[in-house]
């Protein structure tokens, strides 16, 4: 035990002593400072930051539960990331950069107008901290909770430990976002995704290299004929991701996650210029085609193992399979890992609700001519309260059906397609007014929640994103055409120098051929 806290701790010290020491200079009074890190990040540093603030316990406990449960066919989550993230950088970034950004929904106010701003920033908000931060939370705890066993270590029931553990982890995390902003976010992201990197790949080299009598190739081989339908990448029309989904509302949910999702791409907007945001994305889309090998081939290598003994707690596995082939000297650095990969997710999110909040609700409607240093204020108290809100409703996560992956990607869609429509609707026609928007908008909204959770339609949740997506185009611009307006575009990109990267094009077509080729060599 004594390494497993060695570990532990010594990994976690060097995270904090080197984030401290990278923000020595700095001084978090301006809210370009604080929220966008003083525009000083590097291509390398966004990429680490966003696939951290993606990639947390949520993926490494429910995407390996559901791969254990339904096979690889959900690797689809990730891989067509990457097609979402090219399309991203040469198409939204540059848009978004050269009209000096600091929001998606200040976007929306140059396009149509303040109070669909307004509405925007609050649903947002509430998408951060009713649904995805308390999820991280929560399966932040399962897994250090199954390192640590507080439990057994305190005599207290499981339920009392994972809330305790949701609290610690809350505060911890809170701090990050609160006394350094985003630079302190994006600096301890760097490091956790390197230990993210290093030990979620510990756990499938060693499990293959265990089964395969130190043949890893051997046990992949092993694992592969032993259920290998769970290999197979095209998913049934009744599987919990059919295959058709890629072409109705998966890639709508991709694009807005990875090109108009204010908790990622506040990344970018806090680049040094263009080029590095640019690179950036690309560098995170090559990330994306590696990730699987964390958070879906561990789920695969547990089926060998547990066979169907865990089916109707797939949120179960990724521990168990943790402690079944990590030797105990490793639980530590292990443990330290899960820890980051939580906080960096927790943090991330928190700032950029904070930011949301301070620029799209407090300066726009509260006090409009609050100075800089007063805006950075409100930006650390809204960081508690949104903390506290978090780790209220993480409790109460506790009970998913399909895994916590699933339900999360569920909720999200309340959200993500009705704004991502008309974030799309505002960038590419001109033909879309405010009306048609804010019609467009109150339609999505309604209309999901009506079919998934009250009428329980039965349609795949992922097809009824398409679904909503076309149907909110067409309300949209039939009462544009019916109910037209005088108004002009508004926004006018700003006269910049800025210039893209000359390389984004090729790597990107680079990355879009690498993801059909994955589907082809697993079809």
């Amino acid at each position: 035990m004594l390494f497993t806290y060695l570990g532990f701790f010594g990994f976690t010290l060097f995270v904090i002593l080197y984030t401290t020491y990278k923000l020595r200079k700095d001084k978090f009074t301006t809210t370009k400072g604080y929220f966008l890190a003083g525009k000083s990040l590097t291509g390398p540093i966004i990429a680490g930051s966003m696939i951290l603030t993606n990639i947390s316990t949520e993926h490494l406990i429910g995407m390996n539960g559901s791969s254990y449960k339904n096979g690889i066919i959900i690797i689809a989550w990730e891989v067509t990331s990457a097609i979402a993230l090219v399309i991203a950088a040469i198409f939204f970034i540059p848009k978004f950069i050269k009209m000096g950004l600091t929001t998606i929904p200040e976007f929306l106010e140059r396009r149509f107008d303040g109070a669909i701003r307004s509405i925007v920033a609050f649903l947002l908000m509430s998408s951060f901290v009713v649904t995805l931060l308390p999820i991280v939370l929560y399966s932040g705890a399962i897994n250090i909770e199954s390192v640590f066993d507080f439990s057994l270590m305190f005599n207290i029931s499981k339920e009392q430990s994972l809330i305790y553990t949701v609290l610690v982890i809350g505060i911890i995390g809170s701090l990050y976002a609160i006394f350094g902003g985003l630079k302190a976010v994006a600096y301890s992201d760097s490091l956790n995704g390197i230990g993210l990197m290093l030990g979620g790949l510990l756990i499938p080299i060693i499990a293959l290299y265990q089964i395969g009598e130190g043949d890893m190739f051997s046990g992949l081989t092993t694992v592969y004929n032993f259920a290998p339908d769970k290999f197979d990448i095209i998913g049934k029309p009744d599987s919990v991701l059919p295959f058709s989904v890629l072409f109705t509302g998966l890639m709508i949910n991709q694009l807005y996650f990875w090109g108009m999702n204010q908790a990622i791409i506040q990344r970018a907007f806090g680049a040094k210029n263009l080029v590095e945001a640019q690179k950036g994305l690309i560098y995170t889309g090559v990330l994306k085609l590696f990730v699987p090998a964390i958070i879906v081939l561990p789920g695969l290598i547990a089926y060998y193992y547990f066979q169907d003994q865990y089916y109707e707690t797939p949120d179960l596995i990724y521990p168990l399979l943790v402690k079944k082939v990590l030797p105990t000297y490793l639980y530590g650095f292990f443990a330290a890992v899960i820890l980051g990969a939580v906080l960096s997710t927790f943090n991330s999110v928190l700032n950029s609700a904070s930011t949301i909040f301070c620029l799209d609700i407090y300066k726009k409607i509260i006090n409009k001519n609050a100075s800089d240093p007063k805006l950075v204020k409100f930006g650390k108290i809204s960081s508690v309260v949104l903390a506290l809100i978090s780790i209220a409703v993480a409790p109460m996560v506790a009970y998913a059906p399909e895994g916590l992956y699933q339900l999360l990607q569920q909720l999200n869609g309340i959200f993500f397609i009705p704004i991502s429509s008309i974030i799309i609707a505002g960038i590419f026609f001109k033909q879309i007014n405010t009306l048609g928007a804010k019609v467009g908008l109150f339609f999505g909204f309604v209309f999901y929640i009506l079919s998934t959770f009250i009428l329980n339609i039965d349609i795949h949740f992922v097809h009824l994103w398409g679904i909503e997506f076309v149907l909110n185009f067409i309300i949209m611009f039939l009462v544009s055409h019916f109910y037209p307006s005088k108004e002009q575009i508004k926004y006018k990109e700003e006269k910049s120098e800025e210039k893209s990267w000359s390389y984004v094009k090729p790597a990107g077509f680079i990355l879009v051929f690498l993801t059909i080729l994955i589907y082809i060599l697993l079809s």
